[in-house]
This record gives structure tokens, C-alpha cells and sequence, in this order.
């Protein structure tokens, strides 16, 4: 054993979002006593917005946890403190390398760009080192103490190697250990079939008995976070992370936003025919999945595209109305965190494989909790596809700062004259949200109209790209 001097530093809660102002610490990956290396994650903090893995900025080794997991912090407070700046007695012997598993510094390792603002780091993706099972365990979370503006010099003892790795913790991503969590599943039950025995939220999925349909993961997810005994009490459930933003921000924009909502009833059988010819025939690429959403996605941004005055917003404070130069279009998610909205980038500038393609990403990304503040804001126009879940239709509520939302109904088999006769075609029923001191009645009706115009003859989507 090395005794060595240092000095501690703090690490303060970052602010992961735009202007956020708390974050909850989901979990912990490392306790007092555990050698930390510059860009290693340290615990994972949900936001308003996202779940973000939080990397260390610097070397040394854990002296206290300041907050215990589930405890929410404001930006700017101290999150943990680290023993750094070894000043190793110049006839000691060199350190032992805190990684046992340090690559030779032979060539320059690759430049890895990090979620959290500290800039790039180096080298691959690397596992946090896993405790055997006669690890002794974990030690509780120390109170905070008051450290001086000055460096406060302690000695802090360095054990000469990492631990060495056990098999007892089974692999899983952050997101996936909640949803474990959530449907009361022990991990260490569950049969890993991702790389290098990773367990999935698949696997996840394969151990309920039985297995929940893919549309109610969500559902069955928040179901099983707050079990509620039949015969008990009233259940209380703390408001907070996406909840909470979700719940301020509806508020704010119905109480801000004149909301305005019309409906419209489209014959969508070709599309439908479209959507199916699409999947056998591969046309899109290969790999990318084609689903009515995508359709319905890009007969929006082709009515937008036609009267671009929709893609807008209102600014208060100047009392301007802003006419968006692209459009970011929102696909509501929901996810086992709570409704999700992020956005595809500039996606009326998108071909309809690259449309699938990003949908595809977003759509993935958002059931696994991964998705980036960058991907929740700047969003200019909303689709809510109530209709996976069998709703006919409904009245959305704006998303601040935007200036329509569409929802997307179930697709239904219903008696319609077609060509002078009454037949069974495929019908939805779309409804659009607008702020009405944006948007008026004819701007919304011909949004409206045109939508369902490509939907009802999908060649429009050629004809009027």
C-alpha cells in the first residue's frame, strides 16, 4: 500500500440541458475509495428533458458522495469530491497504474466526443471495472462537509491495483437496468443475447410472462413503477423529472396559446396499399422500416412546405411572430420515463429514405431513455400518433413555442363511398392544434386539407415535393 498526499476537487451538478435548473441522480457508478480516470461516468442524472451519463473531469480517487441516488440537485451544487494532484516522495517507487487494463501508450488513442461539455476525450469505450461477489459492499453515502476555497491537503491511501473484475453484476445499460427495475425483474435471471452478453431490453421484455405487446411497453412500464395494491390506501407519487416539465409546459401553453383544434376524416387506402408495396419491395433501402407514421410525416411537411406561415412562433417579449427558416418536425415518444418529444432536424429537406431513416433513429433512441437535450429542443411543428394505441382521435395541446401539432389517429375499416357506391376502405381521422394568434382558421384549414389531400392520393407526395 502507497500513502500518498492530495488535494480534493469537487465536481458540480453541470447543466446537461439548455437553462435547466436540477437534475435527479438516477445512480451512482462509483463509491468513496474508487479510482476515477479523467472522462469515466460517474452516475447517470435524469432532467427535465433526458437521462444523461455524467463523465468526471479529472483523475484521482472518490472521497464522498454528496447525495444519495434519487436525490434531486440544483445545477451548481456539488455533486461528489475526488482526491487529485498525487505528490508522490521522489525515492518512492512508482504508483501501480489505478486501470490494470492500460493499453501501451504506442500510438495516439482515438478522440472520443463526450455528452457533457469537457470536451473530447481519448481512447475506445471502456466498461467500468465489476465488483467480485466477495467485494465488500458498498459504503453509505458520506454527509456533505464544508470544503475551504483553498485546496484542503488530506492523506489518502491508493491501493496498489483496480479490483479485479467478477461475473456476479450482469451487463446492462443504464435505461435497460430501469426498465428491469420497473417490471420488478432481477437481472441476474435474465438470458443476454446482445454482444458480448449485454442484456437488451428484449431480454428484458422475454422474461415477463407473458410478453407485453411492443405498443404498451410504456404503459406496462409506468404501470409497474407504482404498483397499487387492490384494497389498499391512496398511492402518492412524487412529480418530478419528465413528468414535472411535461405537466409545466402543457400548462403554459394552454393557458398562453389559443389553442384551436379541427378534424378531418381521409380515406387513407391508397396509402395504406403504399406503405405495404413500400416494405416488400425494399425500395427505401435496406434495413429501413416504412410504417404509416413516415407517410403521414412527410404529407405534413408537404402541406407546410406549401404555406410555410404554420412553421412559426410567437415572441412574446417583442411581440414579433417568428417564421421558422426550417422545419424541425417533433414525433411525440411514449417512453417508460414519461412523453418524449424530440425532433428530426431540418426534415423538410429530408428525401423520404432519409425521413425513415431519422425517424427510425429517433423512434429507438427515445424508447431506450438515450435521447440528447439537443434532440428535445428547437422543435416547429408536432405529430402525436394516438392511433398505435387505437384512439380515433383527439384534441392535442401545443407544444411551447410551436405553432401546430397533428394527431394521427387509428386506421379503420369503415363503410365510405368510393367511385358512387358505399365499400369498406381504410379511414383515419386526423385533428389539428394551432395557436390562433399565429394561425387562422384558413391558414389551419388548408394545413388540414392539404395533409389529408396526400394521404387520400399519395402521389401527391411526388407531384407536389
Amino acid at each position: 500500500m502507497t500513502t500518498e498526499v492530495r488535494s480534493l476537487r469537487e465536481f458540480k451538478m453541470p447543466d446537461v440541458g439548455e437553462g435547466l435548473t436540477e437534475a435527479e441522480i438516477l445512480t451512482w457508478y462509483v463509491k468513496p475509495g474508487d479510482v476515477v480516470t479523467d472522462g469515466q461516468v460517474v452516475c447517470e442524472v435524469e432532467t427535465a428533458k433526458a437521462a444523461v451519463e455524467l463523465p468526471i473531469p479529472f483523475n484521482g480517487v472518490v472521497e464522498t458522495l454528496f447525495f444519495p441516488a434519487g436525490s434531486t440537485v440544483d445545477v451548481g451544487t456539488a455533486i461528489i469530491s475526488v482526491a487529485v494532484g498525487a505528490v508522490a516522495p521522489a525515492d518512492a517507487p512508482a504508483a501501480a497504474a489505478p486501470v490494470a487494463a492500460e493499453a501501451p501508450a504506442a500510438a495516439e488513442p482515438e478522440r472520443r466526443e463526450v455528452l457533457v461539455g469537457y470536451g473530447p476525450r481519448t481512447g475506445g469505450a471502456q466498461r467500468r471495472v465489476r465488483k467480485t461477489a466477495a467485494a465488500a459492499p458498498a459504503a453509505p453515502v458520506a454527509a456533505p462537509v464544508a470544503v475551504a476555497a483553498a485546496p484542503v491537503v488530506v492523506p489518502v491511501v491508493v491501493p496498489a491495483q483496480a479490483e479485479p473484475a467478477g461475473a456476479d453484476r450482469p451487463l446492462a445499460k443504464p435505461p435497460v437496468r430501469k426498465l428491469a427495475k420497473d417490471l420488478g425483474i432481477d437481472l441476474r435471471t435474465v438470458t443476454p443475447t446482445g454482444p458480448d452478453g449485454v442484456i437488451t431490453r428484449d431480454d428484458v421484455h422475454a422474461a415477463l410472462a407473458p410478453a407485453p405487446e411492443p405498443v404498451a411497453e410504456a404503459v406496462v412500464a409506468a404501470v409497474a413503477a407504482v404498483p397499487v395494491p387492490v384494497g389498499t390506501g391512496d398511492v402518492r407519487v412524487p412529480v418530478k423529472g419528465v413528468r414535472k416539465a411535461t405537466a409545466q409546459a402543457m400548462v403554459a401553453s394552454a393557458f398562453t396559446a389559443p389553442h384551436v383544434t379541427e378534424f378531418i376524416q381521409v380515406d387513407v387506402t391508397r396509402t395504406m396499399k403504399l406503405v405495404r408495396e413500400l416494405k416488400l419491395s425494399g425500395e427505401l433501402g435496406e434495413g429501413i422500416r416504412v410504417s404509416p407514421l413516415l407517410l403521414v410525416a412527410r404529407a405534413l411537411l408537404t402541406a407546410v412546405r406549401r404555406h410555410p406561415e404554420i412553421n412559426a412562433a410567437w415572441d412574446e417579449a417583442n411581440q414579433e411572430i417568428v417564421l421558422k427558416g426550417q422545419v424541425n418536425l417533433g414525433i411525440a415518444a411514449a417512453t417508460p420515463r414519461g412523453l418524449l418529444v424530440p425532433n428530426i432536424k431540418d426534415a423538410g429537406a429530408k428525401t423520404l429514405p432519409q425521413l425513415a431513416l431519422a425517424l427510425g433513429e429517433l423512434t429507438d433512441t427515445a424508447r431506450q431513455g438515450k435521447t440528447s437535450p439537443a434532440d428535445l429542443s428547437g422543435g416547429t411543428v408536432t405529430i402525436t400518433n394516438v392511433g398505435v394505441f387505437g384512439v380515433d382521435t383527439g384534441t392535442p395541446i401545443l407544444n411551447p413555442g410551436e405553432a401546430a401539432i397533428l394527431a394521427f389517429g387509428a386506421v379503420r375499416e369503415l363503410p365510405w363511398v368510393h367511385k358512387g357506391k358505399v365499400v369498406p376502405r381504410q379511414v383515419t381521422t386526423l385533428a389539428l392544434s394551432f395557436d390562433h394568434r399565429l394561425v387562422d382558421g384558413e391558414l389551419g384549414s388548408k394545413v388540414l386539407a392539404d395533409t389529408a389531400a396526400v394521404l387520400e392520393r399519395p402521389k401527391r407526395l411526388i407531384t407536389w415535393s
